[in-house]
């Protein structure tokens, strides 16, 4: 599968039962990223990114467990290290500043790969960084 996560400077994803942030450019960024595939979502992130078009949405609880090899999923109040070795990419949002944050990514990224690097304006913030993680062999 395929994680995509938003996170601060810190690593953090969520505060006080929230997400951080949300970005018009990063929703439509995602809609383009996931055109013609399946992706998978909490029901908390469909009612945020439930309305996004071009590709089947599967909202279930359990998406993580439920998500095939080559699937897309939006992660945003999941812990993924239960699931790290059905994760093949991870294609991380940067907010390029930090928020408060009690919840945050439990994967090590230096573990992972960079296998790219893009930067584009948001709506909401000036910078928003996108990297594209692979699984070291």
């Amino acid at each position: 599968m395929i994680v995509i996560v938003c996170l601060d400077d810190r690593k953090g994803m969520m505060f006080n039962h929230r997400r951080q942030s949300r970005d018009q450019a990063v929703a439509e960024r995602i809609r383009k990223i996931c055109r013609g595939k399946k992706l998978w979502m909490s029901p908390y992130s469909a009612q945020l990114y439930g309305s996004l078009k071009g590709m089947e949405l599967a909202v279930n609880p359990d998406f993580l467990s439920l998500a095939g090899s080559g699937e897309f999923c939006l992660a945003e109040s999941e812990e993924l290290v239960p699931f790290v070795k059905k994760i093949e990419y991870i294609i991380v949002f940067w907010w390029n500043r930090t928020y408060p944050a009690d919840f945050y990514l439990d994967l090590d990224l230096s573990r992972w790969e960079r296998k790219g690097r893009h930067e584009f304006p948001g709506t909401s913030h000036e910078k928003i960084t996108e990297e594209i993680y692979e699984r070291r062999t």
